[in-house]
């Protein structure tokens, strides 16, 4: 199928309610990663992009080289640079040049960095169950699926 067809639309009682349905997703999601925000600069003096980086590097302590660790994250070399270089200074992360490609880096979180995202991921868990609480099992398990299948959406 081209990715460039146009779509038709078939009901359009329908599209509407799809469409509020994407608002409805894009000012929780705000929403959530609003009270993230506060509450990692409040309680850790971080920030998500930090977070997000540790929270990569936590998952795979072996390390990820930089290009891994953008296409990972989703976000440039160059944003993932600057959040590394403060990493690295603040003792979190370390960097180092992989042999086999002089030019490439690894990446891998200190002990220090492992033991403050053990403590971020148990907070962390604790803030996203206490945000989204009025959500009951079998609605989360129906938009987990939901938001399968439209990122599996061809």
């Amino acid at each position: 199928m081209d990715v460039h067809a146009r779509h038709q639309i078939t009901d359009d009682h329908l599209a509407r309610q799809r469409l509020r349905m994407w608002l409805q997703m894009l000012k929780a999601t705000r929403h959530v990663e609003g009270a993230l925000r506060e509450r990692l600069r409040a309680q850790y003096d971080t920030t998500l992009p930090r977070f997000d980086v540790l929270a990569a590097l936590h998952a795979a302590p072996d390390g990820m080289k930089m290009s891994e660790l953008s296409q990972y994250l989703v976000v440039s070399n160059g944003n993932v640079t600057g959040v590394v270089d403060r990493l690295v200074a603040d003792g979190l992360a370390e960097r180092q040049t992989v042999e086999a490609d002089r030019r490439a880096f690894l990446v891998r979180i200190t002990p220090e960095g492992q033991a403050l995202m053990t403590e971020m991921v148990a907070e962390h868990l604790r803030w996203i169950d206490e945000l989204l609480e009025n959500v009951a099992e079998v609605d989360a398990a129906r938009g987990i699926s939901i938001m399968l299948d439209i990122r599996h959406k061809r």
